[in-house]
């Protein structure tokens, strides 16, 4: 027991001299390539405490607390001397960088203060300046000074980069099929699978390094990206311990409180973001199920009868929105990360936890559809479909990182868990106008739905460095699963203009349907780097392989609900399934259900992918001044499917679909003109390919607003000229860009590019004319692509004393797109054309914006106290949906988004940040519209976003 007591003292006494330390931590690089220092020497100068910096440059001093100089030294480098240290008992003093130059003329040693190397944006510029592709980026040390608290909130800053529905990233205008996002270096689907990008606002940027964007292609990242790739870098080993807690809440006077609002009874776990099993599908997912076929003229003592009834009997009988007072957003954060030594190693962890609900409320929205009339002397557009009301949406987000991290040695090994469960309900009421030859009539319109994914992604990584760090090692494995469930999308619709309310064919058959989507993912790569030197020079040779393999299940089973001119009393559809309006076998009528998934289900398709990559690539420096990046990266891609069309004359089991080699060169080179401004040119081969969704025979109906995807694998003819085959195919693209830029003092920089892109058979969602609503990826004509970007980040200081504390940060985009129109859509476009209307053999490339604005001004106060944004961006308008025939082309209008943030920071040792922001200042909407010749645009679809308040609460107890 006495042993155990003294023990115990000795532990105290440790942990009590350890808690009146202070700690010094830093990064030491080479300010030649911008590359972490192994072995350099730190030391505080007069005392024998000192540490070496380990593969990552860092490096780590325990120290009483005072006053120190620090010096750094290293063979062959100029030593640096950083003075006036403070150190403060149980504290960390960060130095961002210690840069070195390699001290080839023996010049003096170079002494700054300590408050000139606590940088911001200096390690990140310097990774940009000496990067071997062209890159931009934000780093950890912007998002405090911007107060962003999520990745999706920061990127919004980068060059080029807009964020679409305040998630998902677009580069250089380019939507979302040549966008790739990474999370660590690696390949993870988003909550919507079919997307290339991450959503990125739930990652809390208090767990993050940085966000970088490359906008050129290197061997060793994956091909299939054009406008940009977004790498989400995680912190490893936090150099100061994190305890964030946050809290922050939303109102938009057109959502918020609102007692128009709509709604519908769910499930008891909604809140949670998935469904309780409220909305289980009534045959329990059985594709053996009878149809009404089978049961007409049995008794109801039939055991089929009885096994049809059941079913018929167990919808939800709910089918009507109703209003109700809304809520506003809010949502809770935590954070947790800190670095701690265990004997000879370091043990870093990271933790956030994210909460978040949304309700939206869109008055007045509308979904329309118009025509080119027959007459060609006619130029206003045919209103076809139009379909305006409210609809309220509620959204909860539940988020989960952990990562925890072991530094040795000579090796650094990482694993990190990410759980996202996200659930969507949607309630919606319509005026539905029907004006299309034939049908005209007016409506009531009831849509109910509820959509719940959820993504769990594991990261297993290792880096590993011989001992004079000229080897590196680093490999790393992702595994993904992905699921997605619509449980129970209902649609109602009955005439309103005959005054009898009636349910029938004329206004569209009620549905309810089920969507089960699961998918598999899992990733590995090694990357292997070796350093050495030619003639002279420091140079690098870098090679690898990776693997991946997708699996997707994906079924959709809907039934139709069939009436006999069911009238809806009190325009109430709840009405329309209670039991004593079902199916009487003895009167022979009633309301009835046809499974339409029966017997061929084209909604039902197994598809896997695989990618085998394997690359090599060398950096050297061909004469001075001069860096040069050269490399091959070769991807076998095979895509394979399992399903078939509506009627079974197409049948595919386990066919390759997709089956390419490809060879992707890529070169790089950077010329110094000085030291800090540098002229770029690349070239690469990349590539963009076809989705699960979009290489298949589904046809997806989005109920909301009355319009169907269908695959590609379905031929097209027009006036029995066959105008697509079915046979979708990858696209190749081959990219130009030069780039003069000036890294100045402070973070400031000026950028000026020029890019040129070319793509063969790119991929465009086209408007089917034979198919109502319908819309269908194929590739079109080839086409081009030339821009030019333009960036400064600038203090105004420059112009007078009294604006130091202001910075403007700009960028423009501007691209001029086009594509070489096929024969086929040649022909269709000249045989709709208006008189007077002449047709040109090429149009906009569909995706790309053909300019950028992203600006604003960012104040920060003398004592870092107070920080304010006001930012706006705009992208001018861009074809989203092909025209063909007599459906016109369908552009987005302009949104013209105008932003104020305001962060104050108070509390002892700055733990309290109060945040202040002011979402859509010109409440502007989100539109599309249909554009003809000689005409008025007429709306496709509207949305009033409104304009938001949000306030935020952060504490951090660091």
């Amino acid at each position: 027991m006495k042993q155990i007591l003294t023990l115990l003292a000795i532990i105290i006494t440790i942990c009590e001299a350890l808690a009146q330390q202070g700690t010094i931590r830093g990064t030491v690089i080479e300010d030649a390539t911008g590359e972490p220092l192994f072995g350099v020497t730190v030391q505080i100068k007069g005392t024998s405490k000192g540490s070496i910096t380990d593969f990552d440059g860092k490096f780590e001093i325990n120290v009483e607390p005072g006053t120190y100089d620090v010096q750094a030294s290293f063979v062959s480098f100029q030593s640096v001397t950083i003075t006036g240290l403070l150190i403060e008992p149980g504290k960390v003093t960060v130095i961002d960088q210690i840069r070195l130059k390699e001290d080839v003329e023996l010049l003096e040693e170079v002494v700054v203060t300590a408050e000139v190397v606590r940088t911001t944006e200096a390690a990140l510029l310097t990774v940009k300046r000496k990067s071997a592709n062209l890159i931009d980026g934000i780093s950890s040390a912007s998002f405090r000074k911007i107060g962003d608290g999520d990745a999706a909130s920061a990127a919004k800053r980068i060059t080029g980069v807009n964020i679409e529905g305040g998630k998902y990233v677009f580069v250089r205008g380019l939507g979302d099929r040549y966008t790739k996002t990474l999370l660590n270096g690696m390949d993870v689907p988003g909550l919507d699978p079919d997307r290339n990008t991450l959503q990125m606002d739930i990652f809390p940027t208090s767990l993050l390094n940085n966000i970088v964007v490359s906008k050129s292609f290197t061997a060793d990242l994956p091909a299939d990206f054009t406008g940009g790739l977004v790498n989400i870098e995680m912190k490893d080993f936090p150099e100061e311990k994190i305890f964030d807690v946050s809290i922050g809440m939303g109102y938009n006077s057109a959502m918020h409180f609102n007692d128009r609002y709509l709604k519908y009874e769910g499930g008891d776990t909604d809140w949670l973001g998935f469904d309780n099993g409220a909305r289980d599908i009534p045959s329990g997912g059985r594709t053996d199920i009878p149809q009404f076929g089978d049961i007409v003229g049995r008794p109801a003592t039939d055991p089929e009868f009885t096994d049809y009834f059941n079913i018929l009997n167990s919808f939800d009988k709910t089918l009507a929105a109703f209003r109700e007072q809304s809520f506003m957003n809010f949502d809770i954060g935590f954070s947790l990360g800190n670095q701690v030594s265990v004997k000879e190693a370091k043990l870093g962890y990271n933790l956030g936890l994210t909460y978040k609900r949304d309700f939206r409320f869109y008055e007045d929205a509308e979904f329309s559809r118009y025509g080119k009339p027959q007459d060609v002397d006619e130029l206003t557009l045919d209103s076809l479909e139009v379909q305006r009301g409210d609809y309220g949406e509620s959204s909860t987000l539940i988020g989960g990182l952990a990562g925890i991290a072991l530094k040795l040695d000579r090796s650094k090994y990482k694993i990190n868990f990410l759980r996202l469960q996200n659930g969507e309900s949607r309630a919606g009421l319509f005026d539905y106008f029907g004006r299309e030859l034939g049908s005209i009539f007016d409506a009531e319109q009831h849509n109910l739905e509820f959509n719940e994914r959820s993504l769990t992604n594991l990261f297993i990584g290792g880096e590993h460095f011989n001992s004079d760090g000229s080897w590196e090692y680093d490999w790393r494995i992702s595994p993904t699963r992905s699921s997605i469930t619509d449980p129970d999308v209902r649609f109602t619709r009955y005439r309103t203009d005959r005054g009898d309310n009636l349910v029938g064919t004329e206004s569209g058959l009620p549905e309810r349907i089920w969507r089960f989507l699961d998918e598999d993912n899992i990733t590995g790569k090694l990357d292997v780097t070796r350093k050495n030197g030619i003639l002279g020079r420091s140079s690098k040779v870098k090679f690898g392989v990776l693997y991946t393999f997708k699996e997707r299940d994906f079924e959709i089973q809907n039934f139709q609900i069939l009436t006999q001119s069911f009238q809806v009393s009190d325009e109430n559809p709840n009405n329309l399934l209670q039991e004593e309006n079902l199916y009487d076998p003895v009167a022979f009528s009633g309301v009835i259900f046809n499974p339409n998934f029966i017997p061929i289900n084209p909604n039902f398709f197994n598809s896997t992918i695989s990618v085998f990559g394997a690359y090599a690539s060398t950096e050297f420096n061909p004469i001075n001044d001069l860096k040069a990046t050269v490399g091959l990266r070769s991807e076998q891609y095979t895509q394979k499917y399992t399903g078939s069309d509506q009627v079974g004359d197409n049948v595919l089991e386990n066919e390759n679909v997709i089956d390419d080699l490809d060879f992707f060169p890529t070169i790089n080179l950077i010329y110094s003109l000085d030291d800090k401004t540098n002229l770029r040119f690349s070239y690469a081969s990349t590539i963009a390919r076809p989705s699960f969704k979009e290489a298949s025979f589904a046809q997806i109906f989005d109920a909301v607003t009355g319009r169907t995807f269908l695959g590609s694998f379905f031929p097209s003819t027009i006036a029995g000229e066959e105008v697509w085959d079915g046979n979708i195919q990858s696209t190749s693209v081959d990219n130009y860009d030069l780039r003069w830029e000036v890294f100045k003092p402070g973070g400031q920089t000026v950028s000026v590019s020029a890019f040129y892109k070319t793509f063969d058979r790119p991929i465009e969602i086209v408007q089917s004319p034979t198919q109502t609503n319908t819309f269908q990826p194929r590739n079109v004509g080839d086409g081009r692509v030339i821009g030019g970007e333009f960036e400064v980040r600038r203090n105004l200081g420059l112009v007078s004393s009294t604006l130091s504390n202001l910075l403007f940060v700009g960028n423009v985009t501007i691209t001029d797109s086009k594509i070489d129109i096929s024969p086929a859509e040649l022909l269709s476009r000249q045989s709709s054309a208006r008189t007077g209307e002449r047709v040109e053999e090429t149009r906009d490339m569909a995706g790309q914006a053909p300019w950028i604005i992203n600006t604003g001004f960012q104040y920060t106060s003398e004592d870092g106290g107070l920080e304010a944004g006001l930012y706006y961006n705009v992208s001018g308008e861009t074809l989203i949906f092909v025209g063909a025939a007599n459906v016109p082309d369908i552009y987005s209008v302009p949104f013209n988004s105008l932003n104020l943030k305001v962060n104050y920071t108070f509390g002892v040792n700055d733990q309290m940040r109060f945040g202040l922001k002011i979402d859509n200042i010109l409440n502007d909407d989100r539109e599309q519209e249909f554009q003809n010749f000689g005409t008025v645009s007429r709306t496709f679809t509207r949305l009033s976003p409104g304009t938001e308040l949000g306030l935020s609460f952060n504490y951090s107890l660091n």
